[in-house]
């Protein structure tokens, strides 16, 4: 395969092993290597899904010849310096969200990933989903009129232990980071820049958000309302209203397979929006297009944007009171580059 695109894994856990299994499903996409602190584990993950490679270090991956994607899915606050191991290391990388823990980290790894022309992209999947493609076709045809305002949830019951990583802080738990961050990078996407930010949350006994919710001003007008929770099984939906009518991308809105456009005629109709494999494919895709093209970001979700959807979540955090160690830490001198 002429354009073959040879894939490390930096993680073993559920969303690397989801990642694996849509590699399946791009026929020009190739597994070459999988890393864990754990070499057992790395060994164990490589025979199930076929990868040439087991490494029991990040880093030996980060090193090895032979990768031309590395796909970063390590807990939350080892998300910038693995970025920031497989950049230096010459690789071009897809980091799984959040991108980082805050906005400085995220700073580093972009900064660098210029600096060295590499090829870097959030690996926020729902942005590359059918369902939003045709959301985002609807409102441009002015089908639902000027749209003013969406309105998006994201939440489940985590029957967890406190020690689960969804509410262990030195992991970066909390449903900000885990969920929140959905709604918000679709919100955005389809009303632009924050200029306004309010927040309230409920902290759990570990000290991390149980609950979050925060409305937003759009930069070009608009409000969005956004929730998510570890307490709550809430309909993951999200509705785009404009002046004619509203487009809501059905339950659940990271997943949809179809959108329900209403108007204020009383008419209605759905679209169905399928997705290949098991929804990550459509990211896959991209991420190899923009890598054999050349291109250093991915034009679904720009740099820019993931720095500014960070800023976004470390006012949040400010509001509700949330920090974490990754905070104290990136008040210290910058990785050097």
């Amino acid at each position: 395969m002429a354009n073959a695109v040879r894939w490390g894994i930096l993680g073993t856990g559920k969303i690397a092993r989801a990642f694996a299994n849509a590699l399946k499903d791009v026929p020009d996409a190739v597994l070459v290597a999988v890393a864990s602190r754990s070499l057992d584990k790395a060994q164990g993950f490589a025979q199930e899904f076929g990868a040439g490679a087991a490494f029991g270090s990040y880093q030996e991956l980060a090193g090895a010849a032979g990768v031309d994607l590395v796909y970063v899915a390590t807990p939350h606050p080892q998300h910038a310096d693995n970025a920031l191991m497989a950049l230096r290391a010459g690789k071009g990388v897809l980091v799984e969200k959040p991108f980082t823990m805050n906005l400085r980290e995220a700073e580093q790894v972009v900064t660098l990933a210029r600096s060295r022309r590499l090829f870097l992209m959030e690996a926020m999947w729902t942005r590359y989903l059918p369902a939003f493609d045709e959301v985002r076709r609807i409102i441009a045809s002015g089908e639902i009129g000027t749209v003013r305002q969406v309105v998006a949830d994201f939440g489940f019951t985590a029957n967890f232990g406190p020690e689960h990583r969804a509410f262990n802080p030195e992991l970066g738990g909390g449903a900000l980071l885990d969920l929140g961050i959905y709604p918000l990078s679709i919100a955005t996407a389809l009303l632009g820049p924050v200029a306004g930010i309010k927040a309230q949350a409920e902290l759990g006994e570990t000290g991390v958000d149980v609950q979050t919710g925060f409305t937003l001003r759009h930069e070009g007008g608009g409000l969005s309302v956004c929730s998510c929770s570890f307490q709550a099984r809430t309909p993951c939906e999200l509705t785009v209203s404009g002046s004619r009518g509203h487009v809501r991308m059905n339950t659940m809105f990271h997943r949809a397979t179809s959108v329900t456009v209403s108007l204020e005629d009383g008419s209605s109709r759905t679209v169905d929006t399928p997705y290949l494999g098991n929804g990550y494919v459509h990211e896959v895709i991209e991420a190899q297009r923009c890598f054999n093209e050349g291109l250093l970001e991915s034009p679904g979700m720009k740099l820019d944007e993931t720095l500014a959807l960070m800023g976004v979540m470390d006012e949040i955090r400010r509001q509700i009171g949330l920090a974490y160690e990754s905070d104290r830490r990136s008040l210290r001198p910058a990785h050097a580059a």
